[in-house]
């Protein structure tokens, strides 16, 4: 039986990727700075929070980090974790340079220091790229970070490539575009327009503020991506590989697909606020996921039509629910 240690696996991606692996045979655990008071909710959702051990780990306090590894004695380490907020990235820049970048590098120290032949997944960022225009951004393309988040994943990236070639480590990056679920923070603009939405549908009078709805980006399904992640770890070699659906749309696109899912005229209730825009923005990311759908056979089956039906459905249930 194989091994995992996720690390952020109380966020989106985390509980996604640890139903998966859990399917596929793993014994899984997963981390957060204090195991004992999180909630790890998004596991709950899933149904598997039994099934996975947890334990307590801080990603900057590398003392910390040797511990678990040396605990836990993993046959891959995914790491996930680190401020995950682009807007929020402004606010707090010194926090999420150390959450990303200095995570990162203790991670991958504390392999190379126990000297095992881990696996190592470092979640990267299509933020990274900055503006793309009409050019679609592969594993080649250079970065230009425009936010504090995008120049702690840059960092992260060059981290995992240095300890790949410089100590042998199988580490690699998931260069990841935009994703989303009914897993995301309420804070992500997608959860946000949703739940606004849905709300609205429901017999709220409010008005749902955003801010630049003319930028573009590539939405994928976030359960279709953790199987890419886990896929690249099976590799012989290690690489870095994009993952994206390929096919980009605005956010009015989102937002009106939305609307019309809770048989909305989203122009009734949508409003531009200006305290939304950001100091620094891309206007548009376009990706070429060619690479890994030939070399790993992974393709993304939901597009961005798809992911708001998705997300809408599962809202709807939720407040069914209560």
């Amino acid at each position: 039986m194989k091994r995992a240690l996720i690390c952020g696996i109380s966020g989106q991606d985390g509980p996604y990727l640890a139903k998966l692996l859990l399917e596929k045979g793993y014994e899984v655990w997963g981390t957060s700075r204090d195991a004992q008071i999180s909630a790890f909710s998004n596991l709950g959702r899933l149904g598997i929070r039994e099934a996975v051990r947890l334990e307590s780990m801080a990603l900057n306090d590398f003392r910390s980090v040797l511990q678990c590894l040396i605990k836990v004695q993993p046959d891959e380490v995914y790491n996930l974790a680190g401020q995950s907020s682009v807007g929020l990235s402004f606010q707090q820049p010194v926090e999420t340079l150390e959450s990303i970048s200095v995570g990162t590098m203790n991670l991958l120290e504390a392999i190379r220091f126990i000297d095992k032949k881990v696996r190592f997944y470092n979640a990267g960022s299509s933020e990274c790229f900055g503006d793309t225009g009409d050019e679609p951004a592969h594993e080649l393309t250079s970065f230009r970070p425009r936010s504090p988040y995008a120049v702690a994943k840059a960092a992260a990236f060059w981290e995992v490539a240095n300890f790949r070639e410089a100590y042998g480590i199988h580490a690699c990056s998931g260069i990841l575009f935009n994703h989303e679920s009914p897993l995301r923070h309420p804070r992500f603009v997608t959860r946000k327009v949703v739940s606004a939405a849905c709300r609205i549908a429901a017999g709220s009078s409010e008005k749902l503020a955003l801010g630049n709805i003319s930028i573009v980006r590539d939405w994928g399904w976030a359960p279709e991506y953790v199987e890419a992640m886990w896929r690249m770890m099976q590799l012989d070699q290690p690489e870095d590989f994009v993952v994206a659906t390929g096919t980009s749309h605005s956010l009015q696109e989102f937002v009106a697909c939305v609307f019309d899912c809770c048989s909305l005229d989203w122009q009734q209730h949508v409003v531009v606020d200006e305290t939304y825009l950001r100091p620094t923005d891309i206007s548009a990311n376009r990706a070429n996921p060619g690479k890994i759908y030939t070399k790993l056979n992974w393709k993304a089956v939901s597009g961005m039509q798809e992911v708001a039906r998705m997300m809408v459905a599962a809202e709807s249930i939720a407040a069914v629910n209560g």
